[in-house]
């Protein structure tokens, strides 16, 4: 693991406002999850990935962790316990703390339960010779959440802090709060006192143009700093869903073309204000999650090798759908999307695009690429489309297939591909999908 990050710091100075009297006198570190606290949890990840000195910033009820953490040996680390004298925000401590620390190190919440492979997170990080890299995903409630907008070379370059204006469509890219940083780019900040990692520190390289990067991750990681979040993950615990990395976890997909199956298909779709989710769509999608299931989407976006939108214009397209499902409580995991079309004539056509590729559906690509993203299980996974090709890729892929009454015109063509299945409309897939995994559980 050469060139590996091996240090740690766990921000743990909070007051536990949020968590109410069953817990005013547990910092929120020390609240346990499985019957362990979820500091343990944190520590223990960390050596599992090659960490071996980690230091616990602490403020309040700060003597509780010290004790708990002692020199961290009973962990397999080296571990500093350092604590605040002041409440300096959730980045101050630790700013305030830059020469005691490492050149390249990790930084966590000690309110937030992870499963991520930290030697993957850190070698990405140091890989792209990043300043400051965060793990980011989707979830359930964006317009809540701080939001960051990434370039096509996964480098941060907005971010968009909660509270949202009003009409605005914004990707569903969460900051999750997990960092790898080269100390040297926290410098500018040493002697600023109270600071927020998000508002502070994250915004000013940003806006300095430091090397700000999203890790994009669908590793479990949740803030469990309130009551309903805290019970949320304590039932993933129990459910089996927080699995740590190595434990070879193979998970079921469910692959979904975009119109016709999310939004009404209108032809070829070349601006936002084209698209209008079916009705439903996003109970469909949240039902297919509690039941266990990746969201994945995988379109055919030819209108790019075409001349006739560019990629700017189909990802606002992905962020109002991303954004329209995230205000009904609902996300898909990844947009996967080929811009390539194999015949030429069009006018105003891209030449470098008119290719004949391995990512236009029929072809597999997409579900191969998404497939080690994800480390799906094909053979537990399905694809739900409207079109010949959705079928056919299915059946190349490995996966089962259910094809939706969305297009009259072109059914008769797919019915003929042969799909496992057929339904009305997303919700008749789920119910189908649904219906069989209960079977095989049942066995």
């Amino acid at each position: 693991m050469s060139g590996a990050i091996r240090h740690l710091a766990v921000v743990a100075g909070g007051k536990g406002t949020r968590m109410g009297e069953a817990w005013a006198a547990t910092p929120k570190a020390l609240i346990p999850i499985g019957g362990k606290p979820v500091l343990q949890h944190q520590l223990e990840l960390a050596r599992a990935a090659g960490v071996e000195t980690a230091t616990v910033f602490t403020g309040y009820l700060g003597d509780q962790i010290a004790d708990f953490v002692g020199d961290g040996s009973r962990f397999g680390l080296e571990v500093t316990v350092r604590a605040e004298q002041a409440p300096l925000g959730n980045a101050g401590a630790l700013v305030g703390a830059l020469d005691a620390l490492p050149e390249q190190f990790f930084v966590l919440y000690g309110d937030v339960m992870a499963a991520v492979d930290l030697a993957r997170l850190g070698a990405f990080h140091l890989g792209h010779d990043g300043d400051f890299t965060t793990l980011a995903h989707p979830n359930d409630h964006p317009f809540d959440s701080d939001l960051l907008e990434v370039d096509a070379d996964d480098r941060v370059t907005a971010i968009r802090a909660c509270p949202h204006p009003e009409g605005g469509h914004f990707a569903n890219l969460v900051n999750a709060a997990l960092y790898a940083v080269r100390r040297e780019a926290l410098r500018p900040f040493a002697g600023a006192g109270k600071l927020d990692f998000t508002r502070d520190v994250l915004a000013g390289l940003v806006a300095r143009g430091d090397r700000v990067l999203a890790y994009r991750s669908p590793e479990y990681i949740k803030d469990m700093g309130a009551p309903a979040r805290l019970a949320k993950v304590e039932a993933d615990w129990r459910a089996g869903n927080i699995r740590l990395p190595g434990e070879g976890a193979r998970h079921r997909a469910v692959f979904l073309d975009r119109d016709g199956v999310l939004n009404h298909e209108r032809g070829f779709i070349r601006h936002a204000d084209q698209l209008e989710l079916i009705p439903g769509v996003a109970a469909t999608l949240k039902r297919l999650r509690e039941a266990g299931f990746r969201l994945i989407v995988i379109t055919n976006q030819s209108v790019i090798a075409r001349g006739e939108a560019t990629e700017a214009d189909v990802a606002a397209v992905h962020r109002k759908l991303e954004w329209k499902l995230g205000q009904a409580g609902a996300f898909v995991d990844a947009i996967y999307l080929c811009p390539h079309h194999p015949d030429r004539g069009f006018p105003g056509e891209r030449p470098e695009l008119k290719i004949a590729c391995d990512c236009r559906k029929p072809a597999t690509g997409l579900v191969d690429a998404a497939t080690r993203d994800f480390a799906i299980d094909r053979a537990a996974s399905w694809m739900v489309g409207d079109q010949a090709r959705d079928i056919e890729m299915a059946h190349r892929a490995g996966l089962r297939s259910i094809l939706v009454r969305s297009d009259p015109a072109t059914f008769d063509a797919a019915l003929a591909a042969r799909p496992d299945h057929v339904a009305q409309d997303l919700a008749g897939a789920a119910e189908l999908i649904c219906a069989e995994s209960m079977a095989l559980a049942a066995q």
